[in-house]
């Protein structure tokens, strides 16, 4: 598959199974309604998981242009390709958003709330002052590729033990946590997060997370749905891709390679 492709199809994942437990525990009659931040915490950790085992091997599962850009500016990825995986991600996020808006088409116009609505989509603040969000964003998005750098080094040059007769088995720690483990660790990262600073902004950490499906909001035929809150949309865009990038040099600068 062509790693473009690759970022669009598991962003689409990412979003699909993402807002989807969103649009389960906020939307009217859902059999999911009112299951609580530890269910949509829970489900995006899983959302994240499949997508990663979904197109890892392929493009290395960004899902996020402010983990490429990270990569990027660590030297870790070509600036040049960077254009074309922010365009992959966003458009699947847009993908995906569509998926979770047909899954739930029954239960759009069963629903009042537009801002409950708008959530199945989108972010936004708890409380509504700018710079406590930026900050908040600043703060989730560098925690995340801190992690996710940590986890990619989990095992490295560590050799584990020859296995006789069993070649496709990986031969060395760092090859069995890249291939089985890496997945749910960076899952279970978003969880954390999720968790932990999730509460003020409902943690996009992710552009394309946050505008892909805000574009979809604007764009679909949902019942009831109200405005899309543009004013806000920067805040999930500009603060990852600051804090993305923060989080790679203060890890670079810790752990040299």
């Amino acid at each position: 598959m062509n790693p473009y492709l690759a970022e669009f199809v598991g962003t689409a994942i990412l979003i699909l199974l993402g807002n989807g437990v969103v649009a389960n525990v906020v939307l009217n009659k859902s059999k999911g309604q009112n299951g609580g931040w530890m269910v949509i915490t829970a489900g995006w950790g899983l959302a994240v998981t499949m997508a990663v085992i979904a197109v890892g091997r392929i493009s290395g599962a960004h899902i996020n242009p402010a983990v490429t850009v990270s990569l990027a500016v660590t030297g870790d990825f070509a600036w040049a390709q960077v254009p074309g995986f922010i365009a992959a991600q966003i458009a699947g996020g847009m993908a995906g958003a569509t998926l979770v808006w047909l899954t739930y088409l029954a239960h759009w116009e069963e629903t009042d709330d537009e801002g409950g609505k708008l959530a199945c989509f989108a972010t936004a603040p708890a409380i509504r002052k700018l710079t406590p969000a930026f900050l908040t964003e600043v703060i989730g998005t560098a925690m995340l590729v801190f992690g996710i750098l940590s986890i990619g080094q989990i095992g490295a040059g560590v050799p584990a033990a020859e296995l006789e007769g069993l070649e496709a088995i990986p031969t060395s720690l760092a090859g069995v946590v890249a291939t089985w483990w890496s997945p749910l660790l960076v899952g279970l990262l978003v969880l954390a997060i999720g968790l932990s600073l999730g509460g003020p902004t409902g943690y996009a950490i992710n552009p394309a997370r946050d505008l892909g499906p805000r574009i979809a909001h604007q764009l679909l035929p949902i019942a009831g749905k109200g405005k899309s809150d543009w004013s806000y949309a920067w805040i999930p865009i500009a603060a990852p891709l600051i804090g993305g990038p923060l989080g790679a040099l203060l890890y670079r600068a810790l752990f040299p390679l």
